[in-house]
């Protein structure tokens, strides 16, 4: 026996745990939002909460919200009271879907039809760490509909169970219901500021590494010298693809510059990638891809997955690395100073203002003694990287680590032992 279920053994004293529907008369109701638009907010009057600020307040919700509708219009509106639980019922992914706050502000507040609201005679806050469950994610899942935009409706929300102890003695399940809370808060707490305090040193450290990047890259002396872009190698891009000849889906995927870096919303054909590949222009394994719009300058290095990239907004050198290493590049183009083009609507960073751009190079004359301080250089560089950005070393590991600690001990606390499903 854990720990916490010997505590909650304890806690129970013997007390029943029933698993009841949240929609159960005896213990609760859902109501579905109104149709709130931009038009009906205006800047004091009655509060209302939307989806937004669910997303932003996950948990509970006390401060005076931001957003208001006149009293005329709160006269018709569904209004969630004080104490009940406002859940996101549409979103665009399943884990934002049903994140829900207490609202335990003291007056009556709107609510959009975006959410719908839960009246019940639990702690609030008992239900919401509830909807933080692993428990609750399970229950909702074969509910959810949609494509693009998921959604859940309060009908299906109400058959979703809920641990509640000693149903049949309120005062005694509130008692243990409002130990529950307390002691989440304060894991909830203390995990907060370990965060924290993580969250600064990792500042400290980012901080840190800019310094040295800055003093090894950016102030050449001694052997150091400057170099235009264009000693390195020639700006390169892939052949231009038309939108007719992208799909949703496909073979290879279509990195344009709004996805560049991130997941793909578009692809080509095999075919049509094979013959562009073999035809035109296209970077090798290492070479280091940068946005030429949008966010200019923005790296990532080339890992060789089979992909095709949109001319003129992605582009790279063309570089061999007998000048400069790519991984020094890399960390370079994090401080190059461009000369953007600013002329038109969209800042653009055009080829020959790429090989203009100047590079500070070790040993330039000699290239064996630049290569190997180059490589000194990215090895210091890239152990900063690893403590600073790494998800699986370092600082950012760390504060995973005790966000999972925090959901761990939130569920167990959570996880009262469940009926069969033919009892349920």
């Amino acid at each position: 026996m854990s720990a916490v279920s010997g505590y909650l053994e304890k806690l129970l004293d013997g007390a029943e745990v029933v698993w009841t529907p949240m929609g159960d008369e005896r213990v609760g109701t859902f109501t579905r939002g109104g149709g709130l638009q931009k038009k009906d907010f205006v800047e004091s009057g009655v509060g209302c909460i939307h989806y937004g600020q669910i997303y932003t307040h996950y948990g509970t919700y006390t401060r005076t919200t931001k957003s208001f509708v006149s009293k005329e219009f709160a006269n018709k509106a569904r209004m969630a009271s004080p104490g009940d639980l406002v859940i996101a019922t549409t979103s665009e992914n399943d884990e934002d879907l049903c994140k829900a706050v207490a609202w335990l502000g003291d007056e009556k507040i709107a609510v959009s039809s975006d959410a719908c609201f839960y009246s019940h005679k639990l702690n609030p806050k008992f239900v919401s760490y509830f909807f933080q469950t692993e428990l609750f994610q399970a229950q909702k899942a074969p509910f959810i509909t949609g494509t693009k935009v998921r959604r859940v409706n309060a009908d299906n929300l109400a058959k979703i169970l809920i641990p509640i102890p000693c149903p049949d003695d309120l005062e005694r399940s509130l008692a243990i219901q409002g130990e529950i809370v307390r002691i989440l808060d304060t894991f909830a707490e203390l995990t907060a500021e370990l965060t924290a305090e993580l969250t600064a040193e990792l500042t400290q450290r980012e901080k840190q590494y800019n310094y040295y990047r800055d003093q090894l890259l950016s102030y050449p002396s001694g052997s150091m010298a400057w170099k235009p872009l264009g000693w390195v190698g020639e700006v390169r891009m892939c052949k231009r693809v038309m939108k007719n000849q992208t799909s949703e889906t496909g073979d290879i995927p279509f990195f344009k510059i709004g996805t560049f870096g991130r997941k793909p919303n578009a692809f080509i054909s095999r075919e049509l990638f094979e013959k562009f590949r073999r035809k035109y222009s296209y970077p090798n394994v290492g070479d280091i891809l940068i946005s030429a719009s949008g966010t200019i300058g923005r790296a990532v290095v080339f890992d060789g997955e089979e992909a095709y990239f949109q001319d003129s907004n992605i582009v790279w050198l063309e570089n061999d690395e007998s000048k400069v290493l790519n991984k020094y590049l890399f960390y370079f183009y994090q401080i190059a100073k461009w000369h953007v083009s600013d002329g038109g609507v969209i800042k653009r960073l055009y080829n020959e203002n790429i090989k203009k751009t100047l590079i500070a190079v070790p040993h330039p004359d000699n290239p064996e003694k630049s290569l190997e301080e180059q490589a000194r250089i990215v090895a210091v560089l890239d152990k900063f990287d690893t403590l600073t950005t790494s998800l699986t070393e370092g600082l950012p590991r760390e504060i995973e680590l005790r966000e999972k600690q925090y959901a761990y001990y939130r569920d167990q606390l959570l996880s009262f032992p469940k009926p069969d499903a033919e009892a349920a």
